[in-house]
């Protein structure tokens, strides 16, 4: 199988070296890693570039402005490789990812599609609190236990990749969801290889997290995934403005009990969360205790960053028109 990596990158300086390694000691060897550079301002092309010198296999396309769904355009459209397999900076593949990929590829020619497994880095109490607040737990589907799929651990035909119109490219975020989708859509065949492991470091603090989740929010609707995420929090928010505004308006003395009981759905999901993770993450009374103390904040960083995205959307993209992917205009979609 002639299989190419392709790695969309921005501002990577920190961990790109690290992952080119990683995947130049594969267990089985790619036959190119095809990266894109969206316009770093750091020290990303020139680790790039030294990789470059030093392995014929990778290869840098440097490409001004380039969100994710380009940069995987991009890296794609540059080899002629019947195999894509997709990953992301700042990850850590396994050394055998690539092989645990191809060889469940290779046991079908029918199989199109192989998604592989992921995992967060859990070196902390706040990133495994993150990982309980936000991260999907594995769940069982088809005998196998595994989280939800994701482009970061995928290998796929290169005709798939083009029969749906490639990668969005005008968003900074789950450009990777609706391409899945459309895949599924498509009818093309799809199997699961839980040994291709790749792992990645969640956002250490709560300003990380709060910024990274504001892209999340705004793209998310750009995306047309307003309902999934947004719309159930919104709910339950506007259903607390309510009862504060009727509070204020019986005594103003009263607003107290509105801020109860938002500290009460806080903690509720804290709990809510804690429950659905417990066979991932399983702790102690008095860990429970600890995170739920780190998770009602954590959520409600998650919650404001929503709305702040939301409002940005609103402000600055809802009258924005969509634009075409590289593969689209190529065909004259």
């Amino acid at each position: 199988m002639k299989v190419s990596v392709a790695i969309p990158v921005l501002n990577e300086e920190k961990t790109v070296g690290e992952l080119l390694g990683r995947l130049l000691q594969q267990t089985w060897t790619p036959y190119e890693i095809v990266l894109t550079d969206g316009g770093s301002q750091d020290r990303t092309r020139e680790i790039i570039a030294d990789f470059t010198r030093r392995s014929r296999i990778v290869k840098l396309i440097e490409a001004d402005h380039a969100l994710p769904g380009r940069g995987r355009n991009l890296a794609a459209a540059e080899t002629d490789s019947e195999w894509l397999a997709f990953i992301d900076a700042g990850t850590e593949p396994a050394k055998d990812w690539l092989e645990a990929l191809v060889s469940k590829a290779e046991r079908d020619s029918t199989i199109d599609v192989v998604y592989g497994m992921w995992e967060p880095v859990i070196d902390t109490l706040f990133a495994e609190c993150a990982a309980i607040a936000y991260v999907p737990p594995p769940v069982a589907s088809d005998g196998v236990v595994a989280r939800p799929r994701s482009i970061v651990s995928s290998l796929i035909r290169r005709r798939v990749w083009g029969s749906v119109g490639g990668f969005p490219e005008d968003l900074r975020s789950a450009e990777d969801l609706l391409f899945m989708e459309r895949v599924q859509k498509a009818g093309f065949k799809t199997v699961f290889a839980p040994a291709a492991m790749v792992r990645w470091h969640l956002s250490p603090t709560l300003g990380a997290t709060f910024k990274r989740f504001v892209v999340y929010a705004r793209n998310n609707i750009r995306a047309g995934l307003w309902l999934r995420w947004q719309a159930a929090i919104f709910s339950r928010y506007a259903l607390l403005v309510g009862f504060a505004l009727i509070f204020l308006a019986v005594n103003p003395k009263l607003i107290w009990i509105a801020i109860a009981l938002w500290m009460l759905m806080l903690g509720t999901r804290a709990l809510i969360a804690i429950h659905r993770n417990r066979n991932c993450y399983p702790a102690s009374l008095l860990r429970n205790f600890t995170r739920v103390i780190l998770l009602v904040p954590l959520i409600a960083t998650l919650d404001a960053a929503l709305i702040v995205g939301s409002l940005q959307w609103l402000i600055f993209d809802s009258f924005r028109p969509q634009r075409k992917t590289a593969v689209e205009a190529g065909n004259g979609a």
